[in-house]
């Protein structure tokens, strides 16, 4: 059986970490950060206004960047149906894009384990601190 000591050492420790799990499963989220990436990489956006560009928007995967090629060019393509915007980019585009999401992916996995290591050093004090000590 668990003591209550090991039972509140689990809760403190696996209580952020379900928060910032919490946020990685967020579709809104997912989607506002995927499109920051992609304006921070260079893409442009553009809104369908002519009929032929809303026949290709209805065509375009929501929420996902797709290769395309037009006139022989090669083009990056995410629509945004909620705010019906389309971000175009070029091959040196995606290839920030691809960039710049590795550099975040690499921080976000810096801070969490910055975020362990500090829980860690805070809750093993040891199994004994003194007379005082009533809740162990």
């Amino acid at each position: 059986m668990k003591t209550r000591r090991q039972i509140l050492k689990a809760i403190f420790v696996l209580l952020p970490l379900a928060g910032l799990s919490g946020l990685n499963g967020c579709a809104s989220w997912d989607a506002s950060n995927t499109e920051s990436l992609l304006s921070a990489a260079g893409f442009r956006t553009r809104t369908p206004s002519t009929p032929e560009q809303e026949k290709m928007f209805a065509r375009l995967t929501p929420y996902q960047v797709e290769r395309r090629e037009r006139n022989g060019k090669v083009l990056y393509t995410y629509a945004d149906t909620q705010r019906r915007l389309v971000y175009v980019g070029g091959e040196a585009e995606f290839q920030r894009f691809k960039q710049l999401g590795l550099q975040q992916a690499i921080a976000e996995e810096r801070l969490q384990a910055a975020q362990i290591n500090e829980d860690a050093a805070l809750y093993s004090w040891g199994p004994y601190w003194g007379p005082w000590n009533i809740w162990w």
